[in-house]
């Protein structure tokens, strides 16, 4: 089965300024994709726009803070008032708000924060462009996800995560029909910002499996991408492993 065409087509990338967004807009841009291109400042994503468009595609960059939900739609109005058909959206951004070994006590806050910014944003965003995804009759979303479990001290990053994992899940058992595949991948603990110096993978291994969701062409929502299963491989060939792999919505 061959995989999906993205040149030409728009993609909006989250956190798109450093660590795995901005693997992410250097690999789409590669494939000829055009880009929108996401950070909490204009002044953050000039370097990957100059390097984007220096492959030759367009690009332009929005900034929104994603914990503050007003902004977020003010982004989105803003990408629409350019008329611009987003094709494809990576949910990228996220933070991990600190480590609470006395996790008992962990502050309110961190989950109102996590969950906005990890959960909330990403569904705003999705809602706001799949619609007119499947009217135009193609559509990519891929939200990244994180494997942290077992781990109360991170427990409003992880709960922000699994939140957005059983949202995609539930909402992929209602794209059956469409071009418009939604899939999950988790990057695995990567030397990035919010990885931190210890963790094993260079976060150059993400590629192409943190891509790959918006490559798939088989019309099946619901798969969950581990971005180093695909470590190594050329894009064909993630494409390829990604489409023996069964999706697991939540049926109903």
């Amino acid at each position: 089965m061959s995989q999906a065409e993205v040149r030409g087509k728009w993609a909006l990338v989250t956190g798109a300024s450093r660590g795995i967004g901005y693997r992410i807009a250097k690999f789409m841009a590669q494939q000829g994709c055009n880009l929108i291109l996401h950070s909490r400042s204009l002044e953050h994503t000039r370097k990957i726009e100059e390097e984007v468009r220096a492959l030759g595609v367009e690009a332009y960059s929005v900034a929104a803070e994603l914990a503050n939900l007003d902004e977020v739609a003010a982004m989105l109005d803003a990408i629409e008032a350019k008329g611009t058909p987003v094709d494809i959206v990576f949910n990228n951004a996220a933070v991990q708000i600190a480590y609470r070994k006395d996790y008992y006590n962990t502050p309110v806050e961190d989950f109102e924060v996590s969950f906005r910014i990890n959960f909330i944003s990403a569904v705003m965003i999705a809602n706001r462009f799949i619609p007119k995804m499947i009217e135009r009759g193609f559509g990519r979303v891929i939200n990244v996800t994180s494997g942290i479990r077992n781990e109360p001290e991170q427990s409003a990053y992880a709960a922000s995560k699994a939140a957005l994992d059983k949202w995609t899940k539930d909402l992929a058992s209602r794209l059956d029909g469409t071009d418009v595949i939604i899939s999950l991948t988790d990057p695995g603990w990567c030397r990035t910002d919010l990885g931190g110096p210890n963790a094993p993978n260079d976060p150059d291994t993400v590629i192409p499996g943190i891509c790959v969701g918006a490559f798939v062409n088989d019309g099946k929502s619901g798969r969950f991408l581990h971005a180093q299963s695909f470590t190594g491989m050329t894009l064909e060939e993630a494409v390829a492993k990604a489409h023996t792999m069964e999706p697991t919505p939540y049926v109903i």
